[in-house]
């Protein structure tokens, strides 16, 4: 299966749909909640709708923020059709699609990732045990720095910034509140910031493609709340823990130790 070519037809549909819903007036109606616990808005809803036509023939189990798990095929597909779905719906240039490709169950069955960034236009992949890539150039030499000059939160609600911000003054020099968690890893992974951190407990379906380019690359990735391995993590849409990653293993124990203190 040419996974690399589907997903483009699969971002070429997404389009389509950005285009036929194309200010926050068409995108931002609320039409359901998703299995996940969000409010469904139209334009998720409509992206989804997209991608799994393009999906639900394969012989494929297939894993989604809004409508949930469905499928019994051999191969896994997590999927986000929007990741940064409140940017797209208010028109922010900076959200993508993020697909998966899983030959089991956890997070290091994953085999191939897949994020397409419809802002900048830069698509980041990912293949297990061969490497990562931005358009088509490998990832891995430029890396986050030693020390954390920039550090981006996500899910960044109001509250949970207030609490959490101090806790890193005089670990991180800056923060950055993208809007987009799998957007947030693939810059990690390229080295233009150099350590993440979710500031509630993230999905599958918002990380499992870009961990792959994150672990490709060699940089460390913990669910700081879970005991568990992070290859462990089943890929299901509970919300299980936060996320870290960071250019070492101790500035990722910093990191969880100072927003969990």
């Amino acid at each position: 299966m040419d996974w690399l070519e589907l997903c483009r037809a699969a971002v070429a549909d997404v389009r389509g749909v950005l285009a036929e819903l194309p200010t926050r007036v068409e995108r931002e109606p609320v039409v359901g909640e998703g299995l996940g616990g969000d409010e469904t808005t139209a334009v998720d809803k409509a992206a989804e709708d997209a991608i799994l036509a393009r999906f639900r023939d394969l012989d494929v189990t297939i894993l989604s923020e809004e409508v949930g798990r469905f499928g019994d095929g051999p191969t896994v597909l997590v999927v986000d059709p929007i990741d940064g779905s409140l940017n797209a719906k208010r028109g922010i240039p900076f959200f993508a699609v993020s697909i998966a490709v899983a030959s089991g169950e956890t997070m290091g069955d994953v085999d191939f990732g897949y994020v397409y960034d419809f802002g900048s236009g830069e698509e980041w992949t990912a293949r297990r045990g061969a490497g990562a890539w931005l358009d088509g150039a490998p990832l891995g030499a430029v890396l986050p720095k030693d020390q954390i000059e920039i550090l981006g939160f996500e899910a960044t609600r109001t509250n949970l910034i207030a609490r959490d911000a101090p806790k890193v003054e005089g670990l991180a020099y800056r923060l950055r509140t993208m809007g987009s968690l799998a957007l947030s890893l693939c810059h990690l992974a390229a080295g233009r910031m150099d350590a993440v951190v979710s500031l509630k407990g993230a999905r599958s379906v918002d990380i499992a493609a870009a961990q792959l380019l994150v672990r490709e690359v060699g940089i460390p990735i913990e669910l700081f709340d879970s005991a568990e391995p992070f290859t462990a993590a089943p890929l299901d849409l509970e919300p299980r823990s936060r996320v870290v990653a960071a250019g070492t293993r101790e500035l990722c124990a910093r990191i969880a130790g100072a927003l969990s203190a």
